[in-house]
């Protein structure tokens, strides 16, 4: 599935509608070039998760936060890391495979650390306000989510 959002606003609220079909132990991949909307995005899908709304910013000079909601979320940043390695180092399978909603930004550096199923979501500037955005279920489970959005 493919969708085309105008505005950092339509981004952030398809984020807010996954919410509403999201369980524990999803987990949530995302690609996409610096600036194309993940954190908007997973800004969304915590608001929608009843995280409020301040709590949400990039985790970027720390790996991961964990915010309280109808589910806990986990908020993965992996833009600093230089190798896949240094998950292990912080236990992040303790994380990933919990019963909480992991999303995680830049899941590209992950390589073989990627679990087998997740939905992987992609993000590509179209123009400045416009983000393509793309949704690649990697199961039965999230083909069935990705109809329901």
């Amino acid at each position: 599935m493919q969708i085309i959002t105008d505005s950092a606003k339509e981004t952030e609220g398809l984020g807010k509608r996954l919410a509403k079909f999201l369980q524990g132990k999803d987990i949530i991949c995302l690609f996409g070039q610096l600036g194309s909307g993940k954190t908007t995005f997973i800004k969304g899908l915590a608001a929608g998760l009843g995280v409020k709304k301040i709590e949400v910013s990039s985790p970027s000079f720390i790996l991961m936060r964990k915010y309280k909601g109808r589910l806990p979320l986990y908020h993965f940043d992996l833009y600093r890391i230089k190798d896949s390695a240094e998950l292990c180092d912080i236990g992040y399978e303790e994380f990933v495979f919990d019963a909480a909603v992991s999303v995680i930004e830049w899941a590209d550096r992950m390589k073989e650390l990627l679990p087998k199923d997740y939905l992987r979501i992609d993000f590509t500037f179209v123009d400045s306000n416009k983000r393509q955005i793309k949704f690649n279920a990697k199961s039965k489970y999230y083909r069935d989510l990705i109809k329901r959005l």
